[in-house]
């Protein structure tokens, strides 16, 4: 038998490890649209909302089960992504970072009134009928829905690693990313890739969404709770690297998950974010860049 203390902690180790997995995934998607765009996405937060909601109504209306959903949840929300980035992204990619932030800031604060106005303020939740499955685990306890939703997480993450290697059209992606005028000048369309890059982007957080909905609350506001975890991740694994947002999301989630035992109340986020100033001063351009 464990000693309490130390179930209770790698309770919180396996419990972080399970987020983790959702973390990478959103931070996949915000890697990826920094990575090629060189745009800094605040309206990623408010983009996982709607796929929450996607989820939901999906669930609600058409009794969907929430992971089955993941198949209309990823192309709904790559083409709101390929909308938004043609209408409203694409004509100010030549302007300045300034500018660039206040448009993805303004698109934030419009889908969050949007939901706001439409779905109300009121909180949401989704009831699966497996909702208090448990798997057992050398002592420990795993919910069946946080071991799916790392699952799915995880193996979203690692197609689209396997795409951008793999297929032409993620070669063209990666190159667009590391010499946008070299792919101009060898026949790549900047501006398709653009398109697919915040596209694809958008289905990871958005998918994201679909697979935390099961169990967290949904609101108009709910994004902004992860907006700030996606900056720590890509930050802390190093902007545009793909490995680096994945050991990003597994690091915040532990330390967010070990701090939430260690220390009382919300005190335990000292933990993940003091490890975050401390990268930045001492490898500020992330651990893997």
């Amino acid at each position: 038998m464990l000693d309490i203390e130390l179930r209770v902690f790698l309770q919180a180790v396996l419990s972080g490890l399970l987020t983790g997995g959702i973390y990478a995934l959103i931070g996949v998607g915000l890697n990826l649209i920094f990575g090629v765009m060189k745009i800094i996405n605040f309206s990623h937060g408010s983009l996982m909302m709607l796929g929450m909601y996607t989820t939901y109504w999906l669930f609600t209306l058409l009794k969907i089960d929430p992971y089955v959903s993941l198949v209309i949840s990823i192309p709904v929300l790559f083409f709101i992504g390929v909308l938004i980035q043609k209408m409203l992204i694409r004509p100010i990619m030549e302007y300045s970072e300034n500018n660039q932030l206040v448009v993805t800031m303004g698109i934030m604060l419009f889908l969050e009134n949007l939901a706001l106005f439409v779905w109300s303020p009121d909180f949401r939740t989704v009831k699966v009928s497996y909702v208090g499955t448990v798997i057992p685990l050398f002592g420990l306890r795993v919910s069946l829905l946080r071991l799916i939703a790392f699952a799915g997480g995880l193996l979203l993450a690692f197609i689209l690693y396997a795409f951008l290697k793999k297929t032409d059209l993620g070669k063209a992606i990666r190159a667009s990313s590391e010499e946008r005028e070299g792919a101009s000048v060898v026949g790549i369309s900047v501006k398709r890739i653009h398109l697919v890059s915040f596209g694809i982007g958008t289905a990871c957080v958005g998918a994201a969404g679909t697979l935390i909905t099961p169990f967290f609350y949904l609101s108009p506001h709910v994004g902004r709770l992860f907006l700030l975890t996606a900056f720590m991740v890509v930050v802390m694994g190093g902007m545009g690297s793909f490995i680096g947002a994945i050991v990003g999301g597994f690091v915040i989630g532990v330390t967010e998950s070990v701090g939430a035992v260690a220390l009382p109340g919300s005190i335990g986020q000292i933990i993940p974010f003091s490890l975050f100033i401390l990268i930045l001063l001492f490898k500020p351009t992330g651990l893997f860049k």
